[in-house]
C-alpha cells in the first residue's frame, strides 16, 4: 500500500507540476504576444518616435480637430472607444490602427481625409488604448467590432475603412463579410495574411523552438481565452470580398514581409483588387516615402469604383 502511496503522490506532484509549468510559461508568451498592448512599447520597439520626428508628424494635430469621443458595445459585451468628427457630410471614412497602439498612430490619414471633407471614425482596437479587453484580435476579432461600429455609423453614410498593420488585417477580415451596401471599399495597409504565420515569424528569433511555444500559446489562448488563432486566416476572407480592395505595402517591411499583401491580393477577386508595392518603405512607412504619390493613389481606387462621387 505504501508503494501505491508514493506512486499517487508522484502522479499528483507530477500533474501540478505540469499545470503550473502550462499557465506560467503560457501566460508569459500570451502576455508578450496577445496580451494587453500600450503605445510605449511600439514606440520603444519599432523607434517610431525617430519617424514621427523625420516626417513631421504633428500628433498635437488631434487637439486641433473638434473629436468627440464615443463608445459602443463590442459582440462580447467590451466597451469600445472611437473619436468620431462629423463633417456634416453622408462620407466618413473609418481609420484602424495597428498592433500595440492606438488612434493617434493613425495622424497622417485622418488629416489626409480631414481634408477632403470627410467624417472620421478613428477606433481604438479591442486590448488597445482606452478600449476594454485582454486579448489582441489579430484583426480576426477586431473586424466584430468593425461591424459593431458600422451600425453605430447607421447605414446613411457611405463608409471606406483603412487599416494599418494589424488593422489592414482586420479589414481585410471585414471585407469579407455580409456588408450592407453603405460600404463602399478597403484600403489595407501592409496586412498581414495570416495570424499564425505572423506570429511564427515574429518568434523567429526563437529558432527551433518557435513551433513549440507558438503551439503553447495556441492552446494556452484558446483555452483559457477562447480565441482560436487558426480562425484567424485573412486569405480566407479576402477571397469572398464584394467590395474593392486597394493593398499599400513596402518591400523593405522586416515587421510583415511584403509577400503578404501579394498573396492577399493574389486571393481576392480579379475585379476587386489593386497593389501598390514600395520601394524604399519599411513597415507602416509608406504613405511617408509615397507623400502625395499615395494619396494619388487613392483618388485613383476612388475613381475607379466610383467611390465617394468619383
Amino acid at each position: 500500500m505504501k508503494v501505491v502511496g508514493w506512486i499517487l503522490l508522484a502522479i499528483c506532484l507530477f500533474v501540478i507540476i505540469a499545470l503550473l509549468y502550462y499557465l506560467v510559461v503560457g501566460s508569459i508568451i500570451f502576455h508578450y504576444s496577445l496580451g494587453r498592448k500600450t503605445l510605449k512599447r511600439r514606440v520603444k520597439k519599432k523607434n517610431l518616435s525617430k519617424n514621427l520626428e523625420k516626417f513631421n508628424i504633428d500628433l498635437c494635430w488631434w487637439d486641433k480637430v473638434p473629436f468627440k469621443e464615443v463608445k459602443i458595445k463590442s459582440f462580447d459585451g467590451l466597451n469600445l472607444v472611437g473619436h468620431y468628427y462629423d463633417a456634416g457630410s453622408r462620407k466618413t471614412v473609418c481609420l484602424v490602427h495597428g498592433y500595440s497602439a492606438n488612434y493617434k498612430e493613425m495622424q497622417q490619414y485622418a488629416k489626409y481625409f480631414y481634408e477632403k471633407g470627410y467624417n472620421l471614425l478613428c477606433v481604438e482596437n479591442r486590448a488597445h488604448g482606452a478600449s476594454e479587453g485582454k486579448v489582441v484580435g489579430m484583426g480576426y476579432l477586431d473586424r466584430k467590432d468593425l461591424l459593431s461600429w458600422l451600425e453605430f455609423l447607421g447605414d446613411e453614410n457611405e463608409v471606406v475603412f483603412l487599416g494599418l498593420s494589424m488593422g489592414a488585417s482586420a479589414v481585410c477580415c471585414l471585407a469579407g463579410e455580409k456588408l450592407p451596401k453603405c460600404v463602399k471599399g478597403v484600403i489595407s495597409d501592409c496586412a498581414f495574411d495570416n495570424a499564425e504565420r505572423e506570429l511564427s515569424f515574429a518568434m523567429r528569433k526563437f529558432g527551433k523552438i518557435r513551433k513549440l511555444l507558438l503551439k503553447h500559446l495556441k492552446s494556452y489562448t484558446k483555452r483559457l481565452h477562447n480565441f482560436d488563432i487558426n480562425d484567424a486566416d485573412m486569405l480566407r476572407f479576402v477571397k469572398n470580398t464584394k467590395v474593392p480592395i486597394l493593398y499599400f505595402h513596402g518591400k523593405n517591411d522586416t515587421y510583415v514581409p511584403y509577400k503578404n499583401s501579394q498573396n492577399l491580393y493574389n486571393a481576392t477577386p480579379e475585379n476587386l483588387r489593386n497593389l501598390v508595392l514600395v520601394d524604399d518603405a519599411d513597415h507602416a512607412m509608406s504613405y511617408q516615402i509615397l507623400g502625395v504619390d499615395y494619396e494619388r493613389k487613392i483618388t485613383n481606387f476612388f475613381r475607379k469604383y466610383h467611390i465617394f462621387d468619383y
